[in-house]
């Protein structure tokens, strides 16, 4: 009996475990299967983690980290891969010197630096090593908000300051494009993202989701990027399908736990 092998798209996740399933590699990997797109993943840090907060993180050893990267991309090669949170420097480090000596292409990066609430999740060297060594790697970052504002120098308060925040960042960091997300902000910019890749600035909305369920969206959109890279989609389209799947997940979130539920990933079995 013979079986038809079918050729599946792959993509990376790199980045940390939730024990709440509602960001981080198990984000990711939901994303990429709803995607049809094979997922494997390097895990940077473990987290003991809900809807009301994290409670403990471990970080990974880099060798540890560098060596579930080797394992995937020597194997089974990768088409589209993302990083998260990396933690601190030594793993920013180690992960920019794989992606650059196995030449990925189609990197997202979502720079997991600053909470959506303004908290500092790694401290200023990590953050400085984020900037030298893989952003400019990227083919694509995704900043929020307060990451936006480290990253260009600029405070940003209004629709003006992030059109004006990814220029810099797409001058100084040496990135293809950049996405400013706008889920930090407030009133009708809520939600409103801009791209800008040197050529093209475009304002993305959609839709206002009102649910206090968003855990992980920032993980959704960068793995769902990543996911439709992997397919073979431009980067503008990848974006733009990306977003339009995050808001479709946002319309489906989970209300599960005492606090922020995450959104609803496989949401066609959850319309009813």
């Amino acid at each position: 009996m013979t079986t038809n092998k079918t050729f599946v798209p792959v993509a990376l996740t790199i980045a940390g475990s939730d024990s709440g399933g509602g960001a981080g590699i198990q984000t990711d990997l939901r994303t990429f299967a709803f995607h049809c797109v094979h997922g494997t993943s390097a895990i940077t840090c473990i987290t003991a983690q809900n809807t009301v907060g994290v409670s403990r993180v471990d970080a990974i050893a880099s060798d540890a980290v560098v060596a579930q990267i080797q394992a995937v991309v020597e194997d089974i090669g990768v088409q589209a891969a993302k990083t998260g949170m990396l933690l601190n420097q030594e793993i920013i480090l180690a992960v920019a010197q794989q992606i650059a000596a196995y030449k990925i292409n189609n990197l997202v990066v979502d720079p997991v630096m600053v909470s959506r609430t303004g908290a500092q999740l790694i401290d200023d060297d990590a953050v400085q090593t984020l900037r030298n060594t893989l952003i400019p790697l990227a083919s694509i970052i995704t900043p929020n908000r307060y990451e936006a504002q480290i990253l260009s120098g600029l405070e940003i308060t209004s629709l003006v300051d992030m059109q004006a925040a990814a220029a810099i960042m797409h001058r100084e960091l040496g990135v293809k494009a950049v996405l400013v997300k706008g889920g930090g902000m407030s009133g009708n910019l809520r939600g409103v993202d801009v791209w800008f890749n040197g050529e093209k600035l475009q304002i993305l909305r959609t839709k206002q989701v009102e649910t206090k369920n968003t855990h992980g969206t920032g993980c959704t959109l960068s793995a769902a990027i990543a996911a439709n890279l992997a397919l073979g989609k431009d980067l503008w389209t990848a974006v733009q399908a990306a977003k339009e799947y995050v808001t479709n997940a946002l319309t489906y979130s989970l209300d599960i736990g005492k606090g922020q539920g995450p959104v609803g990933h496989f949401f066609p079995l959850l319309i009813k």
